[in-house]
């Protein structure tokens, strides 16, 4: 068991327009190229190419989802970011944190 891991991860979602999200989650759900990753504090470092999907986040007993149509995230211990060409709806997601 590794000892030491971070409670939370940083969440941030960026599109070229605004930041979507800036926030301390307790997972992430990325919609990748090959099928969704589940990321979790302590998770290896990775980057990897995102897939038109739904990026679902948890924090605080309640799950939130943010469509989008692709991108990039970049995956560390303790922070995830994720550049997104577009989102659904961009103009109706608020940023958060």
């Amino acid at each position: 068991m590794i000892n030491n891991l971070p409670p939370s991860i940083r969440l941030k979602v960026i599109s070229p327009r605004k930041l979507l999200v800036d926030e301390e989650v307790k997972e992430v759900s990325l919609p990748g190229l090959d099928g969704y990753l589940g990321i979790l504090p302590g998770h290896r470092p990775v980057f990897v190419s995102l897939a038109e999907g739904e990026i679902a986040y948890r924090l605080e007993g309640k799950e939130i989802s943010l469509s989008i149509q692709g991108g990039y995230a970049e995956v560390l211990p303790d922070k995830v970011l994720v550049f997104v060409g577009s989102v659904k709806d961009e103009a109706e997601q608020p940023a958060e944190g």
